[in-house]
């Protein structure tokens, strides 16, 4: 973003903006702000219809800050808005450093675990039934077998029945 797009969103001159990024320079190395070129400038204002000479009345070109940049700029600026934004990304990282620090591992290591209790007690089932040799599988289908008699012997034929009620 661009020195008087911040200026504006941080609710501050472009000037004093500017002059608080000088004052800490120190913060700023290249890979959070850089000042554009005239070659880069003239390119910006041929792709866009609105340029920006209206909030630039001087000609000394603009700086351009990486969302480092951003971030840094709401700590050297003190507009109550620079000041919400820093007090908001200070409570964001904290949050995501506890969240880091505390579930995830903690999290996997117990789903590890409960699978490999899974996968123990499958197995374990598994090699139950499977050691049920062809003998005792002989057995269960004669009992099965015996069960099925018996319960048909028991069934009955129907027999005719004799009426209920008055008889004429």
């Amino acid at each position: 973003m661009l020195d008087f797009d911040l200026a504006e969103m941080y609710e501050v001159e472009t000037r004093v903006l500017n002059q608080s990024v000088k004052r800490n320079i120190e913060r700023f190395p290249e890979d959070f702000m850089f000042q554009l070129t005239e070659f880069e400038m003239q390119l910006m204002s041929s792709q866009f219809v609105m340029t920006s000479k209206s909030k630039r009345p001087n000609s000394a070109l603009p700086y351009a800050f990486t969302e480092h940049g951003v971030t840094m700029l709401s700590s050297v600026l003190r507009s109550t808005i620079a000041i919400q934004v820093n007090i908001q990304l200070v409570r964001a990282f904290i949050a995501i450093r506890q969240m880091v620090q505390r579930d995830p591992t903690n999290k996997l290591s117990e789903l590890q675990a409960e699978m490999k209790e899974l996968k123990a007690y499958i197995e374990e089932v598994f090699s139950d039934y499977n050691d049920i040799n062809e003998d005792t599988r002989m057995q269960i289908e004669l009992i099965n077998q015996s069960l099925a008699e018996f319960h048909s012997d028991k069934i009955q034929p129907a027999k005719p029945r004799n009426k209920v009620g008055f008889i004429t």
